[in-house]
């Protein structure tokens, strides 16, 4: 992926992104518990189907299927050794999902989340970390991505470690966390409220900040204020989710419309957002609305 194809975007007032990938997964039959990077390899059709859906709805950039797909994740589905393999493959399937785009250029930023192992409790070092980061991202890289997404991210510390591995390797990195604990909802399960990881994330190299699931749409404006005025100048990313979900009949069930979360969504554009898409609960159609609204301005 040329380094035009992220120039353009970046001259974007407003990107637009894609949107949640699990549940569209799930529509399209994995069965519940499956681990989805694991289709990279075994089931790619259903990869490129999901990413190529986000490429009609209007996506500016679509992520990669390999949010658990660090050596660390990877060792507990017992596939720690096709850690290059399944990252790589999850790259080049959204390259290709990307390049069916006829009317625009769309980038590719690969989705990186928690290794799910604790740095703060002693069962991984810093070293560890970066070197895990770095194996899968290389792989990514190889791929063809033009920028990391460090996302759902809690642990300030190890997003610094996958931001530098990334950061290392030439490519442009995100650092998206997820603010949904405490007394007033604004800090990580770790702690960290939205000007800490500003910080952590711009000392570690981040080329934008800022905050994707945990909650619905209408929770980000706090946010999204506070990462603006703890860095003016640096591009912000939001990703809420639909709503918060339900459950109905056993299954778990995102209510909001696709009209109520756009008008949720402009309003964080309106409040500092560059990067704007969706997470949990969101679909094709959510994108689609995002576009047309965004097209409209």
């Amino acid at each position: 992926m040329t380094n035009t194809i992220l120039q353009n975007l970046l001259a974007k007032d407003v990107v637009l992104l894609d949107g949640g990938w699990g549940t569209e997964f799930h529509k399209r039959g994995l069965p519940p518990g499956t681990h989805p990077d694991l289709c990279n390899l075994d089931n790619p059709d259903i990869v490129m189907q999901v990413a190529k859906s986000y490429v009609d709805a209007g996506s500016d950039v679509i992520l990669t299927n390999t949010f658990g797909s660090s050596p660390f994740v990877l060792e507990k589905h017992g596939c720690a050794d096709k850690c290059y393999e399944i990252n790589r493959r999850g790259a080049e399937i959204s390259v290709e999902a990307a390049a069916t785009a006829t009317d625009r250029d769309v980038a590719v930023f690969a989705s990186v989340g928690p290794t799910g192992v604790m740095l703060m409790m002693g069962e991984v070092t810093e070293q560890e970390l970066y070197d895990g980061y770095l194996q899968q991202i290389t792989a990514l890289k190889e791929g063809g991505v033009a920028g990391v997404v460090v996302e759902t991210s809690s642990d300030p510390q190890e997003a610094v470690q996958a931001a530098k591995a990334a950061k290392s390797l030439g490519l442009f990195v995100v650092v998206s966390a997820v603010f949904d604990s405490g007394r007033k909802k604004d800090r990580t399960m770790m702690g960290a409220t939205p000007e800490k990881y500003v910080e952590a994330a711009l000392g570690a190299g981040a080329d934008v900040v800022g905050s994707n699931c945990g909650r619905g749409i209408e929770s980000f404006h706090e946010i999204c204020k506070r990462m603006r005025a703890a860095a003016p100048t640096t591009p912000l990313w939001m990703k809420g989710n639909a709503g918060l979900p339900e459950t109905i009949d056993g299954k778990t069930v995102y209510k909001q419309t696709p009209e109520e979360f756009a008008d949720g969504a402009m309003t964080l554009i309106d409040e500092g957002a560059k990067f704007i898409g969706g997470c949990c609960g969101t679909n094709p159609a959510f994108i689609a609305e995002l576009r047309r609204r965004i097209d409209a301005r």
